[in-house]
This record gives structure tokens, C-alpha cells and sequence, in this order.
């Protein structure tokens, strides 16, 4: 009973600390003049979407990349979310390593769980893997592009970036779609029906 009760505070812990994500501040957008960018956890739910999406065009399945999404940033409460131009200077753990410290004291079945799944996200070998990395990467495109229809003009690097890092035929393709858009599009056809 001891150990399911220090399991059961070691997993609280491990969520409690994910709750971190939702005041962490995805920080490139600073470059940008935005000085109130989404967070980590608004952007990683918006990847899960994407990445169901993807996985359901692509043929690949969607639970498994859904749940990478969700678990491909969590990192990022010890680390922070540094910007690309960051990493050039600094020397900062594998992903699997700041994983592997969030969830030790976590139920053996979630260590294991969280662990194999930030393993197949950072292995980048399995399909799933490369749609939930493409879904990141359009996340981040759609985002950009919502931020320019904001005012935040300079976001095209990260449009740019993003476009040319994306390997699916899917993601390319809403990619595209999604570049000729007015963000508020899919409004119209419910308001003018």
C-alpha cells in the first residue's frame, strides 16, 4: 500500500507540474512584438487536433498521434521553451532525459507510458511520429498566420520555416490551404449560409 500511495503522489505530481504549461509563454513569438504569445499548453492541444487530423488523412493512427502531440512539449517545464535561435547557445538535456526526470516517482505504468511515447516523437522512425512532428510544425504555420491577420507582420521566418520542415502530402496540403485564408473564413459559412 505504501508504494501505491507514494506512485499516487508521484503521478499528482507529474500532473500538477504539467499544469505548469498553461502560463508558459511560447517565447519566439516575442520577435515578433508579441508580447502575449499562446502558451505551451494552448499550442500542444492545437497539435493534437492537427495531428488527429493528419493521422486520419494519412492513413496512420490518430490516437497514438494525438497522444504524441500532447506529450511532445512537456519538456518544457523544466527547460523552458527556448527559441530555435536559443539553441545555437546552449546545451540543454535530450527530451528523453527531462522526460525520464518528470515522471520517476510516477505509477510504473505511467513512467513507462510517457516515457515510450516522447521516445517515439523524438525517434522521428514511425509514420505516427512524422505526422505528430508535421502537425507541430502546421500548428505553428497556423498560428503565424493567425498572428499576421492580428498585426504581428513579422512571422513570415516562422511561415517559411515551418512550410519547408513539413514531409506529409496532407500537411502540405492544408499548409497551402491554410496560407490563402482568412482565419476567420470558416465563420461564413455558418453566418452566411
Amino acid at each position: 500500500m505504501a508504494d501505491d500511495s507514494a506512485y499516487a503522489e508521484g503521478t499528482a505530481g507529474f500532473v500538477f507540474e504539467m499544469g505548469v504549461l498553461k502560463n508558459a509563454k511560447r517565447t519566439g513569438w516575442w520577435f515578433t512584438g508579441n508580447n502575449n504569445p499562446e502558451s505551451i499548453a494552448e499550442h500542444s492541444f492545437r497539435v493534437g487536433i492537427v495531428g488527429a487530423v493528419l493521422a486520419m488523412m494519412e492513413g496512420v493512427d490518430p490516437a497514438r498521434v494525438a497522444l504524441m502531440c500532447l506529450f511532445h512539449d512537456t519538456q518544457e517545464t523544466r527547460i523552458g521553451d527556448i527559441p530555435h535561435i536559443g539553441r545555437r547557445y546552449l546545451d540543454a538535456d535530450a527530451n528523453e532525459t527531462v522526460t525520464e526526470d518528470q515522471v520517476s516517482a510516477a505509477h510504473p505504468a505511467v513512467r513507462d507510458g510517457v516515457r515510450r511515447v516522447v521516445g517515439e516523437y523524438e525517434a522521428k522512425e514511425t509514420p505516427e511520429s512524422v505526422v505528430a512532428r508535421d502537425a507541430d510544425k502546421l500548428e505553428c504555420l497556423v498560428q503565424a498566420v493567425e498572428y499576421r491577420a492580428q498585426g504581428y507582420a513579422l512571422v513570415q521566418d516562422w511561415i517559411d520555416t515551418s512550410l519547408s520542415s513539413l514531409k506529409t502530402a496532407s500537411a502540405r496540403e492544408l499548409a497551402e490551404a491554410a496560407l490563402t485564408m482568412d482565419p476567420l473564413e470558416w465563420r461564413r459559412t455558418f453566418l452566411n449560409p
